[in-house]
């Protein structure tokens, strides 16, 4: 069955009610690295910040915190139905395509994309429009997921059921290449970086290989992408409906693709 105009776009649309489970989940894990590159980055009273496809509310309040009610952080999306809700004095909330769109104005100490350039496709403008925002002495923080450094989801491919959900993460990574995700640009990062006239470029990774956050992860993924699975012969119903009874029993031990962070200052 072909798929309608619709289903050509971002696959894990924000709209959907699993996007919510996904960004409490992408938070709990992921968070932590965050912040620690931003906190060693510097990021403190009265700075500007961008946060970039925020999705959910977690690191734009977490930026908030830091710059405190002298600072500015704006978040962006192209959906912002996640994120409405928390513009106040300190977080401005705008509709927005990096690709597209001019930056927000004004220059910023930090602009932070977690997990959103892998989806874009022309990502070379977006790092250009992103850097442009910097200001001399900025940080630019890119974070991104490298599918297929580690392409399993099980990585202790141990019995059949492992073996279906890796089959199904396979599936998965078919339908995100097909609209224009590049599965391997995270370690491109400290690269795309130092050519785009960046300096003191630094990068490292992190990917947890069992936590109950990658089982709701899995959980909100595998749900909100069912009908693509299925439309295009990439798996069956019964095939994710056993799939997902093995993940809520806790049968499997969950990875995700590793988060690749690279930072760079504009000189």
């Amino acid at each position: 069955m072909a798929e309608n105009d619709s289903d050509r776009g971002y696959l894990l649309d924000n709209r959907q009610s699993e996007a919510g489970v996904r960004f409490r989940a992408l938070g709990e894990l992921f968070d932590p690295v965050t912040f620690r590159h931003v906190d060693r980055l510097g990021i403190g009273a009265g700075m500007r910040c961008w946060e970039v496809g925020a999705g959910g509310t977690s690191v734009p309040l977490g930026l908030a915190e830091r710059v405190g009610p002298t600072g500015t952080v704006i978040a962006t999306d192209i959906d912002v139905s996640w994120t409405r809700g928390i513009a106040d004095g300190v977080i401005e909330v705008l509709s927005h395509d990096v690709a597209a769109d001019p930056p927000p104005p004004g220059a910023f100490d930090l602009v932070h994309a977690r997990l959103v350039l892998v989806h874009v496709t022309d990502r070379a403008e977006a790092l250009r429009r992103m850097v442009q925002a910097l200001r001399p002495g900025g940080w630019l923080l890119l974070e991104d997921a490298d599918p297929m450094l580690l392409p399993l989801v099980c990585p202790d491919e141990s019995g059949p059921e492992q073996r279906l959900a890796n089959r199904l993460r396979s599936g998965f990574r078919t339908l995100m290449a097909a609209r224009g995700a590049d599965l391997a640009y995270g370690r491109t990062l400290p690269r795309v970086l130092r050519e785009a006239g960046l300096a003191d470029v630094q990068a490292d990774a992190y990917f947890p290989i069992t936590s109950p956050a990658c089982a709701v992860l899995e959980d909100a993924t595998v749900r909100q992408v069912r009908h693509h699975l299925v439309a295009q012969g990439l798996a069956t119903d019964e095939e994710i409906d056993s799939h997902l009874a093995n993940v809520a029993a806790g049968r499997l031990d969950l990875a995700t693709a590793p988060m690749i962070s690279a930072w760079g200052r504009r000189p």
